[in-house]
Formats: C-alpha cells, structure tokens, sequence
C-alpha cells in the first residue's frame, strides 16, 4: 500500500493539544488548513522532546544567520494558540519517528513525522525520509520561524500542565524533583 503524506505548508494551524484528564491523557500534533484536518497520536515525551528540540533549532537556525533571520526569540503573544484541538479528531496514525530541518533558503522549519511501523527499531536504523511513494505515513509541516516558536511554547506548556504544583512557587513538579527557587533551594 502506498504511504500516505499528509502536507502542509505554512498551515492556518499546527498545535499540540490533548484528549483527556492528566494522568490519561491522549497527546495529538494537529494540522490544519483549507478546511483539511490532519491528526496524529503520540506520546508525552515526545511531545515534549520536539518542542525543545524545535526551539534549539531556532536558536542554531537565528545564530547562524547572525540574527538576520526571520525568527523571534520567544513566541509572539499575539500568536499564540489556547483553542483544544479541531474535532472531529479522528487520528490518521500513531507516531513512531520525527525529524526536524530548518530550510534557511525559504526560512521555514520542516517538521516531519511518520507512522510507527511494527518493527520500529529495526527500521530506526533504516529511516530515512524520502518522498518515493513507499514507507510509513508521514505528516510534513513547513512552518515560519514565528509559527514554530508559538507551536513550542504550546507543546511545552502543554506538557507542563498535567503536573502539580508546587506549593511554594506554582511551577510544575518535575517527577525528577523540583529545586524551588522561593522555599530556599527546598526539593521535593
């Protein structure tokens, strides 16, 4: 069966959002645009590791340039995204690999992630992200410098939500531990 490539350049929408109360949450990466929805399950941590690396990206991607790209250094608040997630959800594919580059040509971040196939580890060392007609699905994002930062700021935050607080500062617990900044170096 042919894969499928669910494409969006520069999408009216890319969010994380979830389904669920924290401690059962589902996690979802959701595009939109034209009217088309496209949405993918996958898991907190991942979730998480693709906002940060999303942001480290940027940083390599303004530094490189000299700061003559077109990237802000933290989310534009005009821009930022709190609507839940576009129904109906109807989820296309769980994710299994991503991969993230930064097009300095058109100065867009390209964001990819592509179906979890039954022998990941054994195709982990095969992936490779092509555009023949064969593989994983797959869904390819092409975001403005400001659309991924704001896309980070929600899937960071996101994540950080379904955490307690602590009681001294109102951050969000690390299951690690939380060195508190105001309870004098307090962990919990």
């Amino acid at each position: 069966m042919p894969r499928q490539v669910y494409f969006y350049d520069q999408p009216e929408r890319f969010v994380a959002g979830t389904v669920g109360q924290p401690g059962a949450r589902a996690f979802y990466l959701q595009a939109s645009a034209r009217g088309r929805i496209t949405s993918v399950l996958l898991e907190k941590t991942q979730v998480a590791a693709l906002a940060e690396r999303i942001e480290e990206v940027l940083d390599e991607a303004l530094r490189r340039s000299g700061g003559d790209a077109e990237i802000p250094a933290a989310a534009p608040k005009d821009l930022l995204d709190t609507a839940p997630l576009d129904l109906p959800l109807e989820q296309e594919f769980r994710v299994g690999t991503m991969a993230l580059a930064w097009d300095s040509v058109d100065g867009r971040l390209v964001v990819e992630a592509q179906a979890l196939v039954e022998d990941e580890e054994e195709d982990a060392e095969e992936a490779v992200f092509t555009d023949d007609d064969t593989g994983p699905d797959m869904l390819r994002v092409r975001l403005t410098g400001a659309m991924a930062r704001v896309f980070a700021k929600r899937a960071l935050d996101l994540v950080a939500a379904g955490r307690k607080p602590c009681p001294f500062c109102n951050l969000p617990l690390d299951p690690e531990g939380h060195l508190c900044p105001r309870a004098n170096g307090y962990r919990r």
